[in-house]
């Protein structure tokens, strides 16, 4: 699932992902943040893909079931457009609609 949103709070795009209880894990080759949030263990969990342009957000949202069946191998069980996909879209997009913009002290 993807999807944008503005990000309003000003706040440098890491610190964003740990609000939302998600861990960073690198960046990719697309300049995508990588980031994870298990629900249980390792996996299930879900994964996003983060890339920052001006005053925007953009989420490539999916959940990771199970981990990749083989050495070397990305593939594995992903689910894009489930209810508990679209439910954890909602949720960052409300946690981030309810984030007072921030004021950088030294900049105004």
């Amino acid at each position: 699932m993807v999807f944008q949103i503005q990000n309003n709070t000003r706040e440098n795009i890491n610190t964003v992902v740990r609000r939302l209880g998600y861990k960073p894990l690198g960046y990719t080759d697309k300049g995508e943040l990588n980031c994870v949030r298990p629900i249980a263990g390792d996996y299930p969990r879900f994964h996003i893909y983060l890339k920052e342009d001006q005053n925007t957000i953009r989420f490539s949202l999916h959940l990771d079931q199970k981990r990749p069946s083989y050495n070397g191998s990305t593939a594995h069980s992903g689910d894009y457009d489930s209810d508990i996909v679209k439910q954890e879209a909602q949720r960052i997009q409300a946690m981030l609609a309810l984030a007072p913009a921030r004021k950088n002290p030294f900049f105004g």
